[in-house]
């Protein structure tokens, strides 16, 4: 068994799981993953959940994490979130039966998104999910419902498309001027949506939810929201609510080498509580705060190990070619260099040659592959390894089925190593039961 033949090994490691890992250590862990994998650190994972409640619960204790599926929907990870205590946030009825699937308790999903069935809208309903609506069809399919199931009570939340803006410059990712998603405030849809719910007896208008994609994951973007979401309650007189939902997008424990100066879980927790305590400081049964985190919960805890497969110059550029793609640690091709260590099969390498500039480029035939740009170091060798780090975040999900099949997962838990995705093969690659031959 593999977890016993590395125990020793583990332990030493497992002591300060922070530092470099072993070049043996990954040599051994080669022989049952292949020449590129990820590793997944299930005590950090812990960490970060533990810090985020921390953070806000002593500042507000109603609060409910409600981690993002899409981020990351492993199911090992899911499952051990579930177990913390974590909601489950999902946008798809994918993501929904995985939530089932592994055992989450249907009241403890949040499910979101702007594409809902009918059928989907049912099932969270009747499983009492709660459910975010985005559009002015998904109120149709609920009326439906409720018409069918007078004698069912259903809850219901709303997600509002309001001005974030800030002296007329909008923070939302891509330089976007607005939001596609949720019911449009200014144009009266979502107006529209909280009367033609209201119309119905058994109807209840229970959250709000607030989620907005911006770049700068400001603090100041979290109170906008909050504050923005309070208004909205007090406007239309919404006095059931049971939650309020400010969405995810907060920065985690980013690496200074990434970026610096980034806020910290007090920061938004100090800057969402204070408005959310200040609002509700007169209501006996306050609503839950809801914050559904996706990146600052699992982008630390997983690091992506590649081997060198060779070094070659062309022209003046020196090329490291890995065992592994940019799909693996950076699916969007960004251009920022994640932390990396170089585990070395001689220490001789470094005594022998000079720090030099090199790119380290991927398997696939797309020229822009390129794990790295522009590293300073002694160059790698064949048979040495490359060590990213903080890759747990889309990695997984956004991971194509191009060219080479997905690289297994192995989790660190304690003093044991195991699989939590084995490598895959070619039958699971162009599975029978689900391509024609």
């Amino acid at each position: 068994m593999l977890a016993g033949a590395l125990n020793e090994e583990s332990m030493r490691i497992n002591q300060d799981r922070h530092k470099v890992l072993s070049y043996q250590m990954i040599k051994q862990l080669e022989k049952e993953f292949g020449s590129s994998f990820y590793l997944f650190d299930l005590q950090q994972l812990r960490e970060n959940y533990h810090k985020i409640a921390a953070a806000f619960r002593s500042r507000y204790d109603n609060f409910i994490i409600g981690y993002s599926y899409k981020t990351n929907y492993l199911p090992y990870l899911c499952k051990e979130l579930a177990g913390l205590g974590a909601y489950a946030e999902v946008v798809s009825r994918l993501e929904y039966d995985l939530a089932i699937k592994i055992g989450q308790d249907p009241k403890k999903i949040i499910f979101n998104g702007p594409l809902k069935t009918k059928e989907d809208i049912e099932y969270a309903l009747t499983n009492e999910s709660m459910i975010n609506l985005d559009s002015l069809y998904e109120i149709d399919f609920v009326k439906e419902y409720c018409l069918k199931n007078s004698e069912k009570h259903v809850k219901v939340g709303l997600r509002v498309n309001y001005d974030i803006s800030t002296d007329g410059i909008s923070p939302l990712v891509e330089g976007y001027e607005i939001s596609r998603f949720g019911l449009c405030l200014d144009n009266g849809s979502f107006g529209q949506a909280v009367r033609s719910l209201s119309a119905l007896k058994n109807v209840t208008i229970s959250g709000l939810h607030g989620h907005f994609s911006t770049s700068g994951r400001t603090v100041g973007t979290f109170q906008k929201i909050t504050q923005g979401l309070c208004d909205i309650a007090k406007e239309y007189k919404l006095f059931s609510l049971e939650y309020i939902d400010v969405g995810g997008g907060i920065f985690g424990e980013v690496p200074k080498s990434i970026m610096k100066n980034t806020p910290s879980f007090a920061d938004y927790a100090e800057a969402i509580c204070q408005i959310m305590n200040k609002e509700f400081r007169q209501h006996k049964n306050k609503p839950a705060l809801v914050l559904e985190p996706g990146i600052s919960m699992v982008a630390n805890t997983f690091r992506f190990a590649a081997k060198v497969v060779e070094t070659k110059k062309i022209r003046k550029e020196q090329f490291v070619l890995a065992a592994g793609s940019a799909h693996n640690i950076k699916p969007t091709f960004h251009k920022k260099n994640l932390p990396m260590t170089i585990l070395r099969k001689s220490k001789a390498e470094l005594l022998r040659h000079r720090r030099e500039s090199f790119h380290i480029v991927g398997y696939t035939c797309l020229e822009k592959d390129y794990l790295a740009n522009s590293v300073e170091d002694i160059v790698p060798e064949r048979e040495d390894y490359l060590v990213f780090e903080n890759v747990g975040a889309y990695t997984i999900v956004f991971n194509p089925p191009f060219i080479k099949e997905r690289p297994g997962i192995v989790a660190l838990d304690g003093n044991e190593w195991f699989p939590v995705r084995k490598r895959e093969t070619i039958s699971e690659f162009f599975h029978d039961d689900l391509y024609c031959f």
